[in-house]
């Protein structure tokens, strides 16, 4: 592969990185504050669109898997079709609608929209890693391509979207003074915006949405321009495409795969509830509110950065062992919890960024060896890789479905109000168990299953020679 074609792959996945981060750090913020939504239909709303594009995964890897060669290849077509609606779907989840009655369906239609249409979007192209080459070893440099692309894009969503927030929630919240004769007046005063407000900030948030489409339609291009997908390298002409129904039993039966996807389930959930609950964390709980845009950048720009480093680690000593790092931001996001404090604050979102890009990642390194490993014991099947692909997607979307609704729903049981300049002593407890305790266990949960992951550095070369006699 040459390093202009690992470009072209890597900028072509960047775009639903760049909308992905701005509404998973925003658009639980946003739908509270500017949407005025409660708590508890924002989880509704968080839940049901993360689990409609949980439920597409399957479906997309059934029809996939079903496509037939074309000029442009098998899995090319999916991502140039879908990319249109999704730029529609994320101008519109962005949308302040002028009805306040019917503003939850609004969201709930728009989000399930844009969560099922970037997962045709991303199972394809994630899938497309095996057919870009044979060699392992260039198929992990294309992901490490890709996930540090993928970081950069989601850097340029949440710096280009924490703006917006910023200016839609600091600069006239809790600037007045509270009225005397209130016994709690701190507790029940609102920002009181100025009446243009809600207008000048869906002509904001519509503007983004507008370059982040471009950004997309940017992307398509560039990947469709510069990369050549290949066909089946391993199959044989007589070899039939495995089934979808009997390709997804094997699936779930293959100990590797089912090992890999309980752990990285429980680590994805654990940074989704990072990212939607460290805005609210920073604005109610930590007094941090005119640094979060900030600290949300050191993490990207700490991720991004740290990237390769990870892939030269991998490398050197292995896939299991680099997922050590993940567990670094366990004692430090005690720390802030415990501790809120501005420099610590910042430690805080360095060190997490270096555990989030160990958690990007690792798993799109080593599901390849699950596939080759599938592979070598089925032979004589093709068409099983959008399976493997589809299939983990569900499953980490579905569980940080999960724990985002719960999240939301533990939000609006502890009294969360929208718009006022305080929150209860029970919301503020929510929240830091929410950044704190939760996700430490998830993560401890998640590495002592990948304990049990039996491909090691050892196995893989068994692997790729055992897979080379069969070319």
């Amino acid at each position: 592969l040459s390093i202009c074609g690992k470009l072209c792959y890597a900028i072509g996945g960047a775009p639903n990185q760049v909308a992905g981060s701005a509404a998973a750090f925003f658009l639980q913020i946003y739908l509270l504050d500017i949407a005025h939504i409660t708590p508890f239909h924002a989880s509704l709303v968080l839940f049901i669109g993360k689990a409609s594009g949980a439920v597409t995964d399957p479906v997309a890897g059934f029809f996939i898997s079903k496509s037939r060669w074309t000029k442009i290849g098998r899995l090319m077509p999916w991502m140039l079709a879908c990319t249109p609606f999704t730029v529609v779907s994320y101008f519109f989840m962005w949308y302040l609608p002028p009805f306040v009655s019917g503003r939850v369906a609004w969201y709930l239609t728009f989000y399930c929209l844009f969560q099922a249409l970037t997962t045709l979007f991303q199972v394809p192209y994630s899938a497309l890693t095996m057919f870009l080459s044979t060699d392992q070893k260039e198929r992990d440099s294309a992901t490490a391509y890709r996930m540090t692309m993928e970081v950069l894009g989601t850097l340029i969503g949440a710096a280009l979207q924490g703006q917006i927030v910023a200016s839609a929630h600091v600069s006239h919240h809790c600037t007045v003074t509270p009225p005397v004769n209130t016994t709690d007046s701190w507790h029940d005063t609102h920002s009181f915006p100025d009446p243009s407000d809600p207008l000048s900030h869906q002509v904001i948030y519509m503007i983004a949405a507008g370059v982040i489409g471009g950004v997309y339609l940017l992307g398509i291009v560039i990947l469709f321009l510069g990369v050549k997908e290949k066909d089946d390298p391993y199959a044989l002409n007589s070899d039939r495409a495995i089934p979808f129904c009997k390709g997804l039993g094997l699936t779930m039966k293959h100990g590797p795969y089912v090992k890999l996807t309980a752990s990285f389930l429980l680590i994805s959930t654990a940074v989704q509830l990072e990212q939607s609950n460290f805005v609210l964390f920073c604005t109610h709980a930590a007094d941090l509110r005119n640094h979060f845009q900030y600290l949300v950048v050191t993490i990207l720009v700490s991720a991004a950065v740290s990237i390769p480093f990870w892939q030269k680690f991998l490398q050197r000593f292995g896939k299991k062992c680099a997922a050590c790092g993940i567990s670094w931001m366990i004692p430090f996001a005690v720390m802030l919890v415990t501790i809120p404090n501005l420099i610590l604050a910042y430690v805080v979102a360095f060190v997490s960024g270096l555990s989030i890009a160990a958690s990007l990642l690792l798993p799109w390194s080593m599901l390849p060896d699950v596939v080759d490993n599938f592979r070598l014991q089925n032979p004589h099947g093709k068409g099983h890789e959008t399976i493997f692909y589809s299939s983990y997607v569900f499953f980490t979307k579905m569980s940080a479905g999960i724990g985002l609704g719960i999240s939301a729903a533990g939000l609006e049981f502890t009294g969360y109000k929208p718009g006022i300049c305080r929150q209860s002593d029970d919301v503020i407890l929510t929240l830091k168990i929410l950044i704190g305790a939760v996700p430490a266990i998830l993560i401890l949960v998640g590495l002592f299953i990948l304990l049990f992951y039996p491909i090691t550095e050892e196995s893989r070369k068994e692997t790729k020679l055992a897979l080379e006699a069969l070319r």
